[in-house]
């Protein structure tokens, strides 16, 4: 009989939380996604998400494959994706993991390029505050000396 019991409050508790997750609206999923509702809706616009149907009453209901697909996103563009790369991502998703290589193989190739590009402009930067520390002369700047015209 107590397992029984047991049982019974472990459904009702199971329903509940079946109940708030089916009952998520845009502000609940703003919340637990960590962003704002206007960039949901922005996502909804350019296709990266769904937006759920409109009951006749009430407010849409975001399911879970929504949480994960904007945990998708974020993520993607920590790692430096635009929203157009993301959104090739999300089309890529049932295609073979060629094509999902072969973009993941041009970002790193534009990533390896910036940190190129990082490189000569620290060592840059690096020159031109050697020439400053050694320079006596405090009319004329060797930093701005170097971004003009020749």
């Amino acid at each position: 009989m107590v397992t029984l019991i047991r049982y019974k409050v472990s459904k009702q508790k199971i329903g509940k939380v079946i109940d708030n997750v089916s009952k998520r609206t845009i502000s609940m999923l703003a919340k637990e996604v960590s962003v704002n509702v206007e960039t949901i809706r922005f996502y909804e616009r350019k296709g990266l998400i769904n937006q759920p149907p409109k009951p006749m009453q009430g407010y849409r209901h975001y399911p879970n494959e929504t949480v994960n697909r904007i945990h998708f996103i974020k993520r993607s563009q920590e790692l430096g994706f635009t929203l157009k790369e993301i959104e090739g991502l999300l089309a890529l998703n049932d295609s073979p993991c060629s094509k999902v290589q072969e973009l993941a193989n041009k970002k790193l190739i534009a990533v390896q390029k910036k940190m190129a590009d990082l490189l000569l402009l620290e060592h840059a930067l690096e020159e031109h505050l050697g020439q400053c520390q050694n320079n006596d002369d405090d009319s004329h700047c060797p930093i701005i000396d170097s971004l003009q015209p020749k």
